[in-house]
């Protein structure tokens, strides 16, 4: 199983602080391994959520339902050979890629997030980072994001040790 490294700061020529603008949490987990796979299926891989992610998935949307907050359903989730900028990635509307890197956001009334896949080649291995940035739009999203924050550090790198 690979080992995961966590970072507080997004990859250098990251796509993803792209026109974000102010950024309140930023988080970034690694892991290097040999892999001659696309970035599109990189990031099929990671977005194939486990059992207990879909599970924890509909609790949140239940409870963020009653507050009028945008919630993925589970038929949302797509997963395709190449993602075209526009489409969904899993839960998540691609909004710029290149080769290496595909990144996607999911903006509400109280808060904003992107989170990008991307790979780095070396000569033996490869990087491979998931990265996920949010900015608060009101106290909402800082409360909001609260009791998220440790769930979402465990999922993703739940995720990235499954490749």
């Amino acid at each position: 199983m690979p080992k995961v490294y966590k970072y507080h700061v997004s990859p250098e020529q990251s796509l993803i602080n792209k026109d974000f603008g102010r950024i309140d949490y930023c988080d970034s987990y690694q892991i290097v391994k040999s892999t001659d796979e696309t970035i599109d299926n990189l990031t099929t891989e990671i977005f194939r959520i486990p059992k207990w992610v879909d599970f924890l998935m509909r609790i949140r949307g239940s409870l963020v339902r009653l507050f009028g907050l945008k919630t993925g359903k589970k038929k949302d989730i797509t997963e395709s050979i190449y993602y075209p900028i526009g489409t969904k990635a899993g839960y998540f509307t691609v909004i710029d890629r290149n080769e290496n890197e595909i990144v996607m956001a999911e903006n509400d009334k109280h808060l904003n997030f992107r989170t990008a896949v991307m790979k780095k080649k070396s000569e033996q291995d490869c990087s491979i980072y998931l990265t996920t940035i949010v900015r608060f739009n009101n106290i909402w999203g800082k409360i909001y994001f609260l009791p998220v924050k440790p769930f979402h550090q465990i999922i993703i790198k739940s995720l990235l040790k499954r490749l």
